[in-house]
Parts: C-alpha cells; sequence; structure tokens
C-alpha cells in the first residue's frame, strides 16, 4: 500500500472512532486563541485543549493568544501559518461574525474549515461596585439624558455585548449610533476597567464576571436570556421592560485547505473530548450550555448567523 493511501485508511479509521487510542493520541494540538487571556474565548480554548488531553486524543497542546480586531487578526495568522495542518485548531464564535461585519478584514471564515459549535452563553451586564448607578432603569434614564455620558465596556465592535447595547439604546428610543461603547482586546482588560470604574456599565458571558458578582466586587442588572438563567438570581431585560434577547456561542474551526476524511478525523477527536469529564467540569464551572453542533450542518449554521447578526447590525444603526 501506497503511503499516502495508508494515511487516507488512517484518517477514515480515526473519523470512525475505530482506531486504537495510542495511534489517536499522536496529536500534538496548536490552539489558535484570537484573543487576549483572560475572555471566553481564552477560557473555552484552554478547557478544550485540557478535554483533548483529558481523552487521550492529543499528545499536548500549546496555545497561542493573538487579540485584537475581533479575532481578525488570529484569524489572519492562522489562515496563513498553518495551511493543511492537521493538529491546528482556532476558537472562535459570534463575536467574530460580528467583528468581520463591522471591520471587514481582508481575511474571512470561508478560508478556514468549520469543525463544530461547542457551546452557548448569555450575556450579563454589570456596575461596578460604586457605581451610583444601581438598576438598568437607573442607566437607562441617564441614557436617555446624555447618551455619551454612559460609557459601556465589552469585547470588541460587534461583539455581543455590543450589540445588545446597541439594542437597548433602540428600544428605550435612543439612537443607537450615539452610544460611547469602548472596546476592549478581551475579558480581562474589560474585568479591569469595570473593576476599576474606568466604565459606567460593562457587559460579557456571565462566566467571565461570575467571581466578582460573588464578591460584591459588580452588580448584576441584567441578563441578555429569555428567561432567568438556572442558578443565577439576575432579572432578564425583557422583564425590566426592555424587549432584547442575544445570545452568544463558541466553536471551533481547523486549518485551510484538509480534505473532508481529515475533518471529520478533527470532528471525533473534538467531540470525544466533549464526553470527557474535564470538559464536564468546564460547562459547570462556567455555567456554558452545550451546544454541539459539527461539520456542514455547523458551516451553515454559521452562515445563517452571520446574515442574521448583520440584518440586526443594519437595523441598530452599527453597519
Amino acid at each position: 500500500m501506497r503511503r499516502d493511501d495508508f494515511l487516507k485508511s488512517l484518517l477514515a479509521l480515526a473519523a470512525a472512532g475505530a482506531l486504537p487510542m495510542t495511534a489517536q493520541a499522536a496529536s500534538a494540538v496548536k490552539m489558535m486563541i484570537p484573543a487576549n487571556p483572560g475572555g471566553g474565548w481564552d477560557t473555552t480554548g484552554r478547557a478544550l485543549g485540557k478535554a483533548l488531553q483529558d481523552a487521550g486524543v492529543a499528545s499536548s497542546v500549546t496555545y497561542d493568544n493573538k487579540g485584537g480586531a475581533a479575532g481578525a487578526i488570529g484569524l489572519a495568522q492562522f489562515v496563513n501559518g498553518s495551511k493543511g495542518d492537521l493538529n491546528a485548531m482556532m476558537v472562535m464564535g459570534a463575536v467574530m461574525l460580528g467583528g468581520i461585519i463591522t471591520g471587514k478584514p481582508p481575511v474571512g471564515l470561508d478560508k478556514v474549515t468549520p469543525l463544530a459549535r461547542l457551546t452557548s452563553e448569555y450575556n450579563v451586564f454589570v456596575l461596578p461596585a460604586n457605581s451610583p448607578f444601581k438598576t438598568m432603569k437607573d442607566v437607562v434614564e441617564q441614557l436617555k439624558k446624555d447618551p455619551g455620558s454612559v460609557k459601556w465596556g465589552g469585547g470588541s465592535r460587534g461583539s455581543t455585548e455590543h450589540i445588545a447595547a446597541a439594542m437597548i439604546a433602540r428600544e428605550v428610543g435612543v439612537d443607537p449610533s450615539k452610544i460611547n461603547y469602548v472596546a476592549f482586546r478581551g475579558g480581562g482588560e474589560a474585568t479591569a476597567a469595570i473593576l476599576g470604574g474606568n466604565v459606567t456599565i460593562g457587559g460579557s458571558g456571565y462566566s467571565e464576571f461570575a467571581e466578582y458578582i460573588a464578591a460584591g466586587k459588580m452588580r448584576a442588572i441584567g441578563v441578555t436570556s429569555g428567561t432567568r438563567l438556572q442558578n443565577v438570581n439576575v432579572p432578564t431585560l425583557k422583564e425590566q421592560g426592555i424587549n432584547v434577547e442575544i445570545g452568544n456561542w463558541r466553536g471551533v474551526y481547523g486549518a485551510p485547505g484538509i480534505s473532508k476524511a481529515q475533518r471529520d478525523a478533527l470532528i471525533a477527536m473534538i467531540e470525544k473530548a466533549t464526553k470527557s469529564k474535564a470538559w464536564a467540569e468546564a460547562l459547570q464551572k462556567n455555567d456554558w450550555t452545550s451546544a454541539w453542533l459539527a461539520g456542514d450542518a455547523f458551516g451553515n449554521f454559521v452562515d445563517q448567523e452571520f446574515a442574521s447578526l448583520r440584518a440586526t447590525m443594519v437595523k441598530s444603526g452599527m453597519v
């Protein structure tokens, strides 16, 4: 048997889960995290890496944080530096779609290989503990008086918290284009700004702020879910008369130029990782909801999300 035919056979067996554990564990995974340390993508990428090792499908995992432009900088590096690399993965999510819509980078998601959607999560809006405001109603009243005086802090332009802020403004009768939104390169920077009182209100996935809310360093005033989150005593925006609901999902892509068999082998690895004890612990610790969707179905979902998100952003005056 020729060497290339032998390799194709191995990949087909891996995709079917038929390889012995030692053969599947040969991968030294390289995880691109297109954000600075401390945020949702960073947490997701490192949790996935740990789960891949826990499941025995990766011998090692290295991480490369490359923040900026809603993930576009990391995406460009991933596209240019990992073509055909079976060991390369990149974390991404709804935030990247928003960034592509607003920033129009030269490299898009059409250049990489969709593998799987992993989780979904809703955003929470918080106030610094020493804020003169106590509720979302207080923030909205100030927003109506002087939109620019309310400084919203969160992820990159086009992130779900940015879109949610624009939607809130629109729903309460304020021109969304007048909101004062401060974008940060990573969750760590946004958290520091909120704790330091450098923004009026901050938004992110609940898991990123949970420890600070529990410690009384942040006051949670609203979540973007349709109903209250389980075990989280924070009112939804809808409960407060603001008809806004928006979720955040995260997934993983493979390198450009890999075959369908190679893609399917990677998906099999990731699926096995999501059934590991390490992944179950990550879901519980971070209040993530499992949202598994793989391969072509995931690629179609991303295309639909892109169109829907763009329509929302146009309606909110962001594009």
